[in-house]
Protein backbone atom coordinates (compact mmCIF):
# COMPACT_ATOMS: atom_id res chain seq x y z
CA UNK A 1 0.00 0.00 0.00
CA UNK A 2 0.98 3.66 0.03
CA UNK A 3 3.47 5.58 2.14
CA UNK A 4 1.71 8.73 3.43
CA UNK A 5 3.01 11.79 5.30
CA UNK A 6 0.68 13.80 7.59
CA UNK A 7 1.75 17.39 8.38
CA UNK A 8 -0.41 19.02 11.07
CA UNK A 9 0.30 20.91 14.30
CA UNK A 10 -2.72 19.34 16.05
CA UNK A 11 -1.75 16.00 17.56
CA UNK A 12 -5.39 14.86 17.78
CA UNK A 13 -5.93 15.41 14.05
CA UNK A 14 -2.71 13.56 13.20
CA UNK A 15 -3.75 10.62 15.39
CA UNK A 16 -7.23 10.47 13.87
CA UNK A 17 -5.92 10.57 10.29
CA UNK A 18 -3.25 7.99 11.10
CA UNK A 19 -5.83 5.57 12.52
CA UNK A 20 -8.01 5.92 9.42
CA UNK A 21 -5.14 5.44 6.98
CA UNK A 22 -3.46 2.57 8.84
CA UNK A 23 -6.81 0.81 8.93
CA UNK A 24 -6.62 0.94 5.11
CA UNK A 25 -3.19 -0.75 5.32
CA UNK A 26 -1.21 2.41 4.46
CA UNK A 27 2.11 3.28 6.13
CA UNK A 28 1.93 6.66 7.89
CA UNK A 29 4.57 9.12 9.07
CA UNK A 30 3.80 12.30 11.04
CA UNK A 31 5.26 15.80 11.19
CA UNK A 32 4.16 18.38 13.80
CA UNK A 33 4.96 21.50 11.75
CA UNK A 34 5.68 22.66 8.23
CA UNK A 35 9.47 22.71 8.44
CA UNK A 36 9.59 19.18 9.86
CA UNK A 37 7.17 18.06 7.16
CA UNK A 38 9.30 19.46 4.32
CA UNK A 39 12.42 17.86 5.82
CA UNK A 40 10.64 14.50 6.10
CA UNK A 41 9.32 14.72 2.52
CA UNK A 42 12.82 15.35 1.19
CA UNK A 43 14.21 12.33 3.03
CA UNK A 44 11.42 9.80 2.48
CA UNK A 45 9.77 8.36 -0.64
CA UNK A 46 6.14 9.32 -0.04
CA UNK A 47 3.21 8.58 -2.32
CA UNK A 48 0.97 11.27 -0.77
CA UNK A 49 1.06 14.17 1.68
CA UNK A 50 -1.85 15.39 3.83
CA UNK A 51 -1.06 18.93 4.98
CA UNK A 52 -2.83 21.41 7.28
CA UNK A 53 -2.97 25.02 6.08
CA UNK A 54 -2.98 26.98 9.35
CA UNK A 55 0.25 26.16 11.18
CA UNK A 56 2.77 28.32 13.08
CA UNK A 57 6.15 29.29 11.55
CA UNK A 58 5.43 27.85 8.11
CA UNK A 59 1.85 27.60 6.86
CA UNK A 60 0.52 24.90 4.57
CA UNK A 61 0.62 26.95 1.37
CA UNK A 62 4.33 27.63 1.90
CA UNK A 63 4.86 23.93 2.57
CA UNK A 64 3.01 23.15 -0.66
CA UNK A 65 5.27 25.49 -2.64
CA UNK A 66 8.41 23.90 -1.18
CA UNK A 67 7.13 20.39 -1.89
CA UNK A 68 6.27 21.40 -5.45
CA UNK A 69 9.74 22.87 -5.90
CA UNK A 70 11.52 19.54 -5.47
CA UNK A 71 8.77 17.12 -6.57
CA UNK A 72 5.89 18.61 -8.51
CA UNK A 73 4.34 15.18 -9.11
CA UNK A 74 3.88 14.35 -5.39
CA UNK A 75 0.12 14.65 -4.70
CA UNK A 76 -0.68 16.94 -1.77
CA UNK A 77 -4.12 17.12 -0.13
CA UNK A 78 -4.64 20.31 1.88
CA UNK A 79 -6.73 20.30 5.08
CA UNK A 80 -8.03 23.36 6.94
CA UNK A 81 -10.44 24.22 9.72
CA UNK A 82 -10.61 27.81 8.48
CA UNK A 83 -11.39 27.01 4.88
CA UNK A 84 -12.90 29.49 2.49
CA UNK A 85 -13.53 29.28 -1.24
CA UNK A 86 -10.59 31.65 -1.84
CA UNK A 87 -8.24 29.51 0.25
CA UNK A 88 -9.28 26.34 -1.57
CA UNK A 89 -8.87 27.97 -4.98
CA UNK A 90 -5.45 29.34 -4.00
CA UNK A 91 -4.29 25.91 -2.83
CA UNK A 92 -5.47 24.21 -6.01
CA UNK A 93 -3.84 26.89 -8.17
CA UNK A 94 -0.55 26.28 -6.37
CA UNK A 95 -0.74 22.58 -7.28
CA UNK A 96 -2.65 20.89 -4.46
CA UNK A 97 -4.49 17.76 -5.55
CA UNK A 98 -7.51 18.39 -3.30
CA UNK A 99 -8.80 20.55 -0.44
CA UNK A 100 -10.67 19.14 2.60
CA UNK A 101 -12.26 21.08 5.46
CA UNK A 102 -11.93 20.13 9.15
CA UNK A 103 -13.31 18.20 10.85
CA UNK A 104 -12.49 15.79 8.01
CA UNK A 105 -15.26 13.43 6.95
CA UNK A 106 -14.12 9.78 6.82
CA UNK A 107 -15.57 9.01 3.38
CA UNK A 108 -14.32 12.32 1.97
CA UNK A 109 -10.77 11.57 3.15
CA UNK A 110 -10.74 8.02 1.81
CA UNK A 111 -12.11 9.12 -1.56
CA UNK A 112 -9.55 11.92 -1.86
CA UNK A 113 -6.67 9.63 -0.82
CA UNK A 114 -7.77 6.92 -3.26
CA UNK A 115 -8.04 9.39 -6.16
CA UNK A 116 -4.70 11.00 -5.36
CA UNK A 117 -2.95 7.63 -5.22
CA UNK A 118 -4.59 6.52 -8.50
CA UNK A 119 -3.29 9.69 -10.11
CA UNK A 120 0.17 9.09 -8.64
CA UNK A 121 0.21 5.53 -10.01
CA UNK A 122 -0.77 6.83 -13.43
CA UNK A 123 2.02 9.42 -13.36
CA UNK A 124 4.55 6.72 -12.50
CA UNK A 125 3.28 4.44 -15.26
CA UNK A 126 3.51 7.31 -17.74
CA UNK A 127 7.08 8.04 -16.65
CA UNK A 128 8.08 4.39 -17.12
CA UNK A 129 6.42 4.31 -20.53
CA UNK A 130 8.13 7.55 -21.56
CA UNK A 131 11.51 6.22 -20.44
CA UNK A 132 10.99 3.03 -22.43
CA UNK A 133 9.92 4.94 -25.52
CA UNK A 134 12.89 7.29 -25.23
CA UNK A 135 15.23 4.28 -25.25
CA UNK A 136 14.09 3.44 -28.76
CA UNK A 137 16.15 4.99 -31.52
CA UNK A 138 14.74 7.08 -34.35
CA UNK A 139 13.57 10.23 -32.59
CA UNK A 140 10.11 11.48 -33.43
CA UNK A 141 9.34 8.48 -35.64
CA UNK A 142 10.66 5.83 -33.26
CA UNK A 143 9.38 2.27 -33.51
CA UNK A 144 7.75 1.32 -30.22
CA UNK A 145 8.74 -2.03 -28.75
CA UNK A 146 11.49 -4.01 -27.09
CA UNK A 147 11.28 -7.30 -29.00
CA UNK A 148 14.39 -8.97 -30.38
CA UNK A 149 13.07 -8.42 -33.92
CA UNK A 150 12.79 -4.65 -33.43
CA UNK A 151 16.20 -4.46 -31.79
CA UNK A 152 17.70 -6.16 -34.85
CA UNK A 153 15.96 -3.63 -37.13
CA UNK A 154 17.21 -0.70 -35.03
CA UNK A 155 20.75 -2.08 -35.18
CA UNK A 156 20.48 -2.43 -38.96
CA UNK A 157 19.17 1.14 -39.30
CA UNK A 158 22.04 2.46 -37.18
CA UNK A 159 24.55 0.76 -39.47
CA UNK A 160 22.86 1.66 -42.76
CA UNK A 161 21.66 5.22 -42.11
CA UNK A 162 25.06 7.01 -42.30
CA UNK A 163 25.66 5.60 -45.80
CA UNK A 164 23.82 6.42 -49.03
CA UNK A 165 23.01 2.77 -49.71
CA UNK A 166 19.54 2.10 -51.10
CA UNK A 167 17.24 0.15 -48.80
CA UNK A 168 14.27 -2.08 -49.63
CA UNK A 169 11.84 -2.43 -46.71
CA UNK A 170 9.41 -5.34 -46.84
CA UNK A 171 6.51 -6.26 -44.61
CA UNK A 172 2.73 -6.38 -44.36
CA UNK A 173 0.38 -3.41 -44.54
CA UNK A 174 0.45 -1.40 -41.31
CA UNK A 175 3.61 -3.10 -40.00
CA UNK A 176 5.66 0.12 -39.84
CA UNK A 177 7.65 0.25 -43.09
CA UNK A 178 7.35 4.04 -43.27
CA UNK A 179 8.76 4.34 -39.73
CA UNK A 180 11.83 2.41 -40.85
CA UNK A 181 12.28 4.74 -43.83
CA UNK A 182 11.91 7.85 -41.68
CA UNK A 183 14.31 6.50 -39.05
CA UNK A 184 16.91 5.88 -41.76
CA UNK A 185 16.49 9.46 -42.98
CA UNK A 186 16.59 10.99 -39.47
CA UNK A 187 19.79 9.15 -38.59
CA UNK A 188 21.52 10.04 -41.86
CA UNK A 189 23.62 13.01 -42.95
CA UNK A 190 20.57 14.04 -45.05
CA UNK A 191 18.33 14.54 -41.99
CA UNK A 192 18.11 18.32 -42.51
CA UNK A 193 17.11 17.88 -46.15
CA UNK A 194 13.67 16.86 -47.50
CA UNK A 195 12.03 13.51 -46.84
CA UNK A 196 9.60 13.04 -49.73
CA UNK A 197 7.10 10.19 -49.77
CA UNK A 198 5.35 8.74 -52.81
CA UNK A 199 2.63 6.10 -52.47
CA UNK A 200 2.99 4.34 -55.79
CA UNK A 201 -0.24 2.39 -55.26
CA UNK A 202 -2.32 5.55 -54.81
CA UNK A 203 -1.27 7.28 -58.05
CA UNK A 204 -2.94 6.29 -61.36
CA UNK A 205 -0.53 4.64 -63.80
CA UNK A 206 -0.85 7.46 -66.35
CA UNK A 207 0.18 10.05 -63.74
CA UNK A 208 3.02 8.26 -61.94
CA UNK A 209 5.74 9.50 -64.31
CA UNK A 210 4.60 13.10 -63.94
CA UNK A 211 4.44 12.65 -60.15
CA UNK A 212 7.98 11.25 -59.97
CA UNK A 213 9.78 13.26 -62.66
CA UNK A 214 7.63 16.38 -63.09
CA UNK A 215 6.34 17.78 -66.37
CA UNK A 216 6.64 20.73 -68.70
CA UNK A 217 3.82 23.11 -69.51
CA UNK A 218 1.69 21.64 -72.32
CA UNK A 219 3.02 18.09 -71.89
CA UNK A 220 -0.61 16.94 -71.57
CA UNK A 221 -4.04 18.56 -71.30
CA UNK A 222 -3.94 19.52 -67.61
CA UNK A 223 -0.25 20.55 -67.62
CA UNK A 224 -0.84 24.31 -67.38
CA UNK A 225 2.62 25.10 -66.01
CA UNK A 226 6.02 23.54 -65.40
CA UNK A 227 6.04 21.30 -62.35
CA UNK A 228 8.80 19.64 -60.36
CA UNK A 229 8.47 15.94 -59.61
CA UNK A 230 9.26 14.10 -56.40
CA UNK A 231 12.84 13.33 -57.46
CA UNK A 232 13.60 17.05 -57.81
CA UNK A 233 11.78 17.91 -54.60
CA UNK A 234 13.84 15.30 -52.74
CA UNK A 235 17.15 16.58 -54.15
CA UNK A 236 19.75 16.37 -51.37
CA UNK A 237 17.41 14.32 -49.21
CA UNK A 238 15.55 11.00 -49.18
CA UNK A 239 12.84 9.75 -51.54
CA UNK A 240 10.58 7.09 -50.04
CA UNK A 241 8.89 5.01 -52.74
CA UNK A 242 6.14 3.23 -50.84
CA UNK A 243 4.40 0.21 -52.43
CA UNK A 244 7.01 0.11 -55.20
CA UNK A 245 5.56 -3.25 -56.32
CA UNK A 246 2.51 -1.44 -57.71
CA UNK A 247 4.50 0.76 -60.10
CA UNK A 248 4.00 0.27 -63.85
CA UNK A 249 6.78 -1.30 -65.93
CA UNK A 250 7.16 1.93 -67.93
CA UNK A 251 7.70 3.97 -64.76
CA UNK A 252 10.05 1.28 -63.42
CA UNK A 253 12.28 1.73 -66.48
CA UNK A 254 12.57 5.48 -65.84
CA UNK A 255 13.23 4.98 -62.12
CA UNK A 256 16.00 2.54 -63.05
CA UNK A 257 17.61 5.17 -65.30
CA UNK A 258 17.36 7.78 -62.56
CA UNK A 259 19.09 5.43 -60.12
CA UNK A 260 21.79 4.47 -62.62
CA UNK A 261 22.61 7.97 -63.86
CA UNK A 262 21.35 10.29 -61.09
CA UNK A 263 19.47 12.16 -63.81
CA UNK A 264 15.79 12.58 -64.65
CA UNK A 265 13.82 14.16 -67.49
CA UNK A 266 10.47 15.84 -66.98
CA UNK A 267 7.50 14.56 -68.98
CA UNK A 268 7.36 16.59 -72.17
CA UNK A 269 10.90 17.88 -71.68
CA UNK A 270 14.21 17.07 -73.35
CA UNK A 271 16.63 18.44 -70.75
CA UNK A 272 18.37 16.15 -68.27
CA UNK A 273 18.20 17.30 -64.64
CA UNK A 274 20.84 16.03 -62.22
CA UNK A 275 19.50 14.91 -58.85
CA UNK A 276 21.18 13.75 -55.64
CA UNK A 277 18.60 11.50 -53.99
CA UNK A 278 18.80 8.56 -51.63
CA UNK A 279 16.00 6.11 -52.41
CA UNK A 280 14.33 3.95 -49.79
CA UNK A 281 11.63 1.69 -51.26
CA UNK A 282 8.99 -0.41 -49.54
CA UNK A 283 6.54 -3.10 -50.57
CA UNK A 284 4.13 -5.63 -49.10
CA UNK A 285 4.56 -7.85 -52.16
CA UNK A 286 6.99 -10.68 -52.88
CA UNK A 287 9.05 -8.93 -55.56
CA UNK A 288 10.83 -12.13 -56.59
CA UNK A 289 7.43 -13.62 -57.37
CA UNK A 290 6.47 -10.41 -59.19
CA UNK A 291 9.68 -10.72 -61.26
CA UNK A 292 8.88 -14.36 -62.11
CA UNK A 293 5.43 -13.30 -63.33
CA UNK A 294 6.80 -10.42 -65.41
CA UNK A 295 5.37 -7.57 -63.35
CA UNK A 296 8.61 -6.23 -61.88
CA UNK A 297 12.01 -5.58 -63.40
CA UNK A 298 14.77 -7.75 -62.00
CA UNK A 299 17.42 -5.11 -62.69
CA UNK A 300 15.43 -2.52 -60.71
CA UNK A 301 14.98 -5.00 -57.86
CA UNK A 302 18.74 -5.42 -57.56
CA UNK A 303 19.25 -1.63 -57.67
CA UNK A 304 16.75 -1.09 -54.86
CA UNK A 305 17.59 -3.98 -52.54
CA UNK A 306 21.21 -3.18 -51.72
CA UNK A 307 20.14 -3.42 -48.06
CA UNK A 308 16.96 -5.45 -47.44
CA UNK A 309 15.09 -4.90 -44.15
CA UNK A 310 12.06 -7.00 -43.29
CA UNK A 311 9.55 -5.67 -40.74
CA UNK A 312 7.82 -8.55 -38.92
CA UNK A 313 4.07 -8.65 -38.45
CA UNK A 314 2.64 -7.69 -35.07
CA UNK A 315 1.57 -11.31 -34.52
CA UNK A 316 5.28 -12.22 -34.70
CA UNK A 317 6.17 -9.77 -31.92
CA UNK A 318 3.22 -9.82 -29.52
CA UNK A 319 5.61 -9.04 -26.65
CA UNK A 320 5.59 -5.45 -27.96
CA UNK A 321 1.81 -5.09 -27.55
CA UNK A 322 1.87 -3.86 -23.89
CA UNK A 323 4.22 -0.99 -24.72
CA UNK A 324 2.43 -0.17 -27.97
CA UNK A 325 -0.96 -0.21 -26.21
CA UNK A 326 0.28 2.18 -23.50
CA UNK A 327 1.79 4.47 -26.13
CA UNK A 328 -1.41 4.59 -28.19
CA UNK A 329 -3.64 5.09 -25.12
CA UNK A 330 -1.63 8.19 -24.18
CA UNK A 331 -1.71 9.40 -27.77
CA UNK A 332 -5.46 8.89 -28.22
CA UNK A 333 -6.38 10.41 -24.85
CA UNK A 334 -4.35 13.52 -25.70
CA UNK A 335 -5.96 13.79 -29.14
CA UNK A 336 -9.48 13.28 -27.78
CA UNK A 337 -8.93 15.63 -24.83
CA UNK A 338 -9.95 13.04 -22.24
CA UNK A 339 -8.35 11.93 -18.97
CA UNK A 340 -5.65 9.26 -19.31
CA UNK A 341 -6.96 5.73 -18.97
CA UNK A 342 -5.39 2.57 -17.60
CA UNK A 343 -5.48 -0.83 -19.24
CA UNK A 344 -5.80 -3.97 -17.13
CA UNK A 345 -3.17 -6.70 -17.43
CA UNK A 346 -5.84 -9.19 -18.48
CA UNK A 347 -6.97 -6.79 -21.21
CA UNK A 348 -3.41 -6.64 -22.57
CA UNK A 349 -3.20 -10.44 -22.54
CA UNK A 350 -6.49 -10.57 -24.45
CA UNK A 351 -5.06 -8.16 -27.06
CA UNK A 352 -2.04 -10.43 -27.43
CA UNK A 353 -4.33 -13.32 -28.44
CA UNK A 354 -5.80 -11.51 -31.46
CA UNK A 355 -4.50 -12.20 -35.01
CA UNK A 356 -3.68 -8.56 -35.96
CA UNK A 357 -3.86 -8.99 -39.73
CA UNK A 358 -3.67 -5.19 -40.01
CA UNK A 359 -0.58 -5.08 -37.79
CA UNK A 360 0.33 -1.99 -35.74
CA UNK A 361 -2.07 0.24 -37.67
CA UNK A 362 -4.97 -2.05 -36.71
CA UNK A 363 -3.86 -2.08 -33.06
CA UNK A 364 -3.85 1.72 -33.02
CA UNK A 365 -7.42 1.80 -34.38
CA UNK A 366 -8.58 -0.79 -31.82
CA UNK A 367 -7.00 1.17 -28.96
CA UNK A 368 -8.80 4.32 -30.09
CA UNK A 369 -12.09 2.40 -30.09
CA UNK A 370 -11.40 0.99 -26.61
CA UNK A 371 -10.43 4.39 -25.18
CA UNK A 372 -13.68 5.91 -26.45
CA UNK A 373 -16.00 3.07 -25.39
CA UNK A 374 -14.45 2.00 -22.06
CA UNK A 375 -14.78 3.60 -18.63
CA UNK A 376 -11.79 4.69 -16.49
CA UNK A 377 -9.95 1.43 -17.16
CA UNK A 378 -9.86 -0.73 -20.29
CA UNK A 379 -10.83 -4.19 -19.11
CA UNK A 380 -10.65 -7.72 -20.49
CA UNK A 381 -14.42 -7.53 -21.06
CA UNK A 382 -13.97 -4.31 -23.09
CA UNK A 383 -11.43 -6.01 -25.35
CA UNK A 384 -13.73 -9.00 -25.90
CA UNK A 385 -16.67 -6.71 -26.60
CA UNK A 386 -15.09 -4.04 -28.79
CA UNK A 387 -11.72 -5.16 -30.20
CA UNK A 388 -13.30 -7.20 -33.01
CA UNK A 389 -16.20 -5.39 -34.74
CA UNK A 390 -19.39 -7.41 -34.71
CA UNK A 391 -21.27 -8.28 -37.86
Amino acid sequence: MANILIIDDEQAIRAALKDILEHEQHTVEEAADGAAGVAAAKKGAFDLVLCDIKMPKMDGLEVLEKLQAFNDELPVVMISGHGTIDTAVDALKKGAFDFIQKPPDLNRILTSVRNALDRGDLVKETQVLRQKVQKTKGGKHAMIGESKALEQIRDMIAKVAPSDARVLVTGGNGSGKELVARAIHEQSARKDQPFIEVNCAAIPGELIESELFGHMKGAFTSAIKDRKGKFELADGGTLFLDEIGDMSLAAQAKVLRALQENRITRVGGDKDITVDVRVVAATNKDLKQEIAEGRFREDLYHRLSVIPIHVPSLSERTEDIPLLAGHFIGQVCAEQGIAPKKIADKAVKELQKLPWTGNVRELRNVIERLVILSDKEITEADVKAYAVPKG
